[in-house]
C-alpha cells in the first residue's frame, strides 16, 4: 500500500491515517466538515488536498448510518482499488450496498475493537489500535488484492486481524460493547441527582462501572441505531435478571425466615454467574485471565511518585502485570494497587517498605 483515502477524519480516521503516515504511506483526508480534515491534517495524519487519481485503498470512517451512502459514493467515482469501512456494525452497510446493485469484490467491512470516551480528530492518536482485535468480514466475493489491502492496514496500525461473519460480528458487539455501554449509561444516571454527600463516597468500583457512560450521546445514537434488534435482545434478557434480583432483594426485607432464605439463593445465582462470566473476559496472556495478587500501596498526589514505584519495582525484579489507581476524595493521595504474580508479592511488599513506601492490606 502507498496510497489511502480516509474519508471521515473523526478519532478512528485520523488514528489509522496517524498509523499509516507513520509507515510512509501518503494518505489523503477527506471530510464533510473539511475544518475537521484540516485538523487532522494539522495533526500530521495526511494531507486535505484531494488524490490525483485512484489510491490503493479507501478507509470509510463515517457513523453507521452514512456508511453505505459514503461508500456507494466513493466506489461509483472509483476513488480507490479496494474499500473497507470501519463502523460498528457491519450487516446493515453490507446489505444496503448489495441493494443498490453495487459490485462488492472491491469491498471489506471491518471494524477496530477500540476507541476512547472523546472523540474528533484532536483525541486521535496513531497507537490507538496497537495489540487491539480488528474484525474482517470477508466473503466468498471478497477479492483478495483487497483482503491483502486490509490486512495491511490492520499490520500497520499494529492490530491483530480477527476473521468473522458480519451478523455474527453484530450479535458479538452486541454483547461485548453496546448492551454494556447502555448499562453503564443507566448506573450513571442514578447519580445525576443524588445527594452530593452519597456522590462524595464514589470509589474505584462506581468509576469502573460508569467510565464508558462519558462517550458522546450523537456518535451512540448511530451505533444503536444500525444495530438495535440485538441490543434489544439482550436488554430484555438483562430486565428479566433485574426482575428476578429485584424479587430476592424484596424477599430479604421480609420477617418470614423461608422468604429470607429464598431471597438469598436468588442474589448468590446472580453473583454466581456473574463470576462465572467474568472470569472468561480474555486477559493479558490469553484467552483465560490469570489470577494475581494485589499490592496496595498508599502515595501522594506528586510529580514523578508513580515513576519511583515502578522503577523500585523493577529493581527488585518484580513485573507489573497490571495497575488500577484509586484516589482519595478531598486528599492529595491516593492507593495504587499493583497486580503482580502470587509469587512475587511477598518479594515486592517487602522491598517497597524497606523504600520507605507505605503498604495497606
Amino acid at each position: 500500500m502507498r496510497t489511502a483515502l480516509v474519508i471521515g477524519t473523526g478519532l478512528i480516521g485520523t488514528s489509522a491515517a496517524l498509523a499509516l503516515t507513520r509507515r510512509g504511506v501518503t494518505v489523503h483526508l477527506a471530510d464533510h466538515d473539511p475544518e475537521q480534515a484540516r485538523t487532522a491534517a494539522a495533526l500530521g495524519a495526511g494531507t486535505d488536498a484531494a488524490p490525483e487519481g485512484p489510491v490503493d485503498l479507501a478507509i470509510v470512517a463515517a457513523p453507521p448510518a452514512h456508511v453505505a451512502d459514503v461508500l456507494a459514493d466513493a466506489m461509483r467515482r472509483g476513488v480507490a482499488r479496494g474499500y473497507i469501512d470501519v463502523a460498528s456494525v457491519k450487516g446493515g452497510p453490507r446489505r444496503e450496498l448489495l441493494e443498490r446493485g453495487l459490485d462488492l469484490a472491491a469491498y471489506i467491512g471491518t471494524h477496530p475493537m477500540s476507541g476512547r470516551e472523546k472523540s474528533g480528530p484532536l483525541a486521535a492518536t496513531g497507537d490507538l489500535f496497537e495489540g487491539r482485535p480488528w474484525v474482517l468480514t470477508p466473503t466468498r466475493d471478497t477479492d483478495t488484492e483487497v483482503l491483502n489491502l486490509a490486512l495491511e492496514l490492520v499490520s500497520h496500525c499494529s492490530a491483530v486481524p480477527v476473521v468473522m461473519d458480519a451478523d455474527a460480528h453484530d450479535r458479538a458487539v452486541a454483547l461485548v460493547s453496546h448492551m454494556p455501554h447502555l448499562v453503564s449509561s443507566m448506573v450513571a444516571a442514578r447519580l445525576e441527582h443524588a445527594e452530593e454527600a452519597a456522590v462524595r463516597l464514589c470509589g474505584q468500583g462506581i468509576r469502573d462501572v460508569t467510565r464508558i457512560a462519558a462517550s458522546d450521546p450523537r456518535m451512540w445514537i448511530d451505533i444503536l441505531s444500525a444495530n438495535p434488534g440485538p441490543v434489544a435482545d439482550l436488554l430484555t434478557d438483562v430486565a428479566a435478571d433485574l426482575e428476578e434480583t429485584v424479587r430476592a432483594l424484596r424477599a430479604l426485607e421480609s420477617s418470614d425466615e423461608d422468604k429470607r432464605r429464598e431471597g438469598a439463593t436468588g442474589i448468590e445465582d446472580v453473583l454466581r454467574r456473574g463470576n462465572a462470566g467474568q472470569v472468561r473476559v480474555p486477559g493479558k496472556h490469553g484467552s483465560a485471565p490469570r489470577v494475581y495478587e494485589v499490592v496496595a500501596v498508599l502515595i501522594d498526589d506528586q510529580p514523578g511518585q508513580l515513576a519511583r514505584i515502578f522503577a523500585d519495582a523493577g529493581r527488585l525484579g518484580v513485573n507489573i502485570e497490571d495497575v488500577r489507581i484509586e484516589h482519595a476524595t478531598g486528599q492529595q493521595a491516593g492507593l495504587i494497587q499493583l497486580m503482580v504474580e502470587p509469587k512475587a508479592a511477598p518479594v515486592l511488599t517487602a522491598g517497597l517498605r524497606e523504600r520507605g513506601w507505605a503498604i495497606r492490606q
